[in-house]
């Protein structure tokens, strides 16, 4: 089915929560007529042995202020309500309602609802809590970038189908940002899948207009309803390469950046299942702690830029001298320093209380990776110059050590040491998850010489990879980026898909899982690469 996103039913919801929405697979519950109701099913996240929150959106007649009331129960008939509560929202919300229920059991299967006043109910949603103790296994499925006009999302559709995935963990760019047309296929949306509005998201308006056209996607509601999800933002919830300061993508004539940052994030706030805090850790029993980080704009320092380094008399020596230098810089951060206390002392803290596994979250990639000196072979005889341009700068730099990419860890290397050595320290049996890269990566990790933890970079739900921009054979480009890189155990680049990981006592085994096709829409998945992890190794096994 063919899911086209109107823009006289999203234009009144996402500017003034008026509305609601008439597209295919929008509102799935039988009470939902016109433009009232539960408009966007249900979710749940930030899951703990004994709470879940609860997420939906519901716009009364009246377009005011409404209270609803939430039900949780081990049976989807409910016949025991194991839990209840209440809350109240309205426009200056976007109409979305968010509430924790406590007094849940661990390792618990629930199914929830919400009730409006006029008795209407919500879809019903599943949910699971983390377990409590002794735990023998758990799966996780993973996301990140997922672009509407580049296709379907059947990576979210095969893991909400699965039945045997407890959470799902999405690393961000759960939508982007650009204005219709700016960052999509040269011949257009795939079955006209273009996102409202058709604007660049600037202000409040743009933010959740947006986030009302991506939840519409069957496929990612599907996926909200049937599992939690624990989710952090990466830079196009805001602005392409974005920091503290700014991003590449924000430019003077489009006001300032503070105010367009601070309607990213009231807007997310709003319409996903996440709590207040910009970062926290969940213990999976005595098997693990997950980690969530926010490594973009509340504290990150603006990503160094070498390209002027190429307008030097020298450019090689220039390199060297940022190599040696500016780059090395240890007040260059991706967290700041209180989170990364914070997540020092809390990875410490599940090294002593026992936990096996510390597992954490990053929206960008950690393992070092140049570009290989052949590169310039992939690319095509017409690409554009901007292609040609950045492959030639990678190899250049990467002939001296630098990497092809600032925007992730590799443009600050004394953070990521800290982050590795202090992980070293504590003995944790460290696993990074990562994705922003849109294609597949597994790495081992390393500090000083030594194991410090193995890394898994998952390919993105549709948006384009090496494959868009190269010619050669993708096994030519895995090939060439595995030899030149002695942290990366293998790589892909040609597929779209999402990552399921498997967690024991004794080994975290992950799944790359590849979608068939992203240009329709349909179930067929495969698993593309396995890699394990065995406990007290801090390297694959495989």
């Amino acid at each position: 089915m063919t899911v086209r996103i109107n823009r006289r039913s999203l234009l009144a919801t996402g500017t003034f929560g008026l509305g609601a929405f008439a597209v295919p697979g929008f509102a799935q519950a039988p009470n939902v007529t016109h433009q009232q109701g539960f408009t966007h099913s249900v979710a749940s996240g930030e899951p703990a042995a004994d709470s879940m929150l609860l997420w939906t959106r519901y716009v009364p007649k009246d377009g005011g202020q409404v209270e609803l009331k939430a039900e949780m129960s081990t049976t989807p008939d409910f016949k025991k309500v194991a839990a209840g509560g209440a809350v109240i929202t309205g426009p200056w919300a976007d109409h979305c309602a968010k509430l924790t229920l406590a007094g849940l059991e661990p390792g618990t299967r629930y199914y929830y609802r919400f009730i409006a006043p006029d008795g209407s109910m919500s879809p019903v949603g599943e949910t699971k809590t983390l377990p409590d103790g002794s735990a023998s296994s758990f799966k996780a499925a993973i996301f990140s970038c997922a672009n509407m006009p580049f296709g379907y999302f059947n990576a979210y559709g095969d893991a909400a189908a699965r039945g045997d995935i407890d959470l799902a963990i999405h690393l961000g760019d759960y939508f982007y940002e650009y204005k219709k047309g700016g960052y999509a296929p040269d011949g257009g949306a795939v079955d006209g899948r273009w996102p409202e509005p058709v604007g660049e998201l600037i202000h409040l308006a743009d933010y959740r207009l947006r986030y009302a056209s991506y939840r519409a996607d069957p496929d990612l509601q599907e996926l909200h309803r049937r599992m939690p999800m624990i989710v952090q933002w990466d830079d196009h919830e805001s602005a392409n390469d974005s920091w503290e300061g700014g991003a590449q993508n924000h430019q003077p004539d489009e006001g300032d950046w503070d105010n367009r940052k601070d309607a990213a994030i009231q807007a997310y706030d709003e319409w996903m299942p996440v709590s207040d805090m910009p970062w926290k850790a969940y213990p999976i029993g005595d098997l693990a702690t997950l980690f969530r980080t926010e490594t973009r704009i509340l504290a990150r320092t603006k990503q160094p830029d070498i390209a002027p380094l190429f307008k030097e008399a020298d450019p090689v020596k220039a390199l060297i001298a940022f190599r040696d230098g500016k780059w090395m810089d240890p007040a260059a951060t991706m967290m700041g320093s209180d989170q990364e206390n914070w997540l020092s002392h809390a990875m410490q803290a599940s090294v002593k209380r026992g936990a096996k596994w510390q597992i954490v979250g990053f929206g960008t990639i950690m393992g070092k990776t140049i570009a290989p000196a052949s590169a310039m072979d992939w690319v095509p005889a017409g690409a554009p110059a901007q292609v040609r341009d950045y492959m030639r700068a990678g190899i250049v730099a990467g002939k001296v050590g630098l990497p092809f990419n600032f925007d992730n860890w590799g443009g600050y290397p004394a953070a990521r040491a800290r982050f590795l050595q202090s992980a070293q320290e504590m003995g944790s049996d460290l696993i990074v998850l990562s994705g922003d890269s849109h294609n597949g990566w597994a790495y081992d990790l390393g500090h000083d010489g030594k194991p410090a933890g193995v890394e898994f970079a998952g390919q993105s739900v549709t948006s384009p990879g090496f494959e868009h921009y190269v010619s050669a054979d993708p096994k030519t480009v895995a090939a060439a980026l595995v030899s030149a890189n002695p942290e990366l155990k293998w790589c892909d680049t040609s597929n779209r898909g999402y990552m399921a990981m498997t967690v024991t006592p004794e080994r975290v085994s992950n799944d790359w899982i590849f979608c068939n096709s992203i240009t329709s829409r349909t179930s067929q998945a495969r698993v593309g690469h396995s890699a394990t992890v065995d406990r007290g190794s801090n390297i694959m096994t495989a």
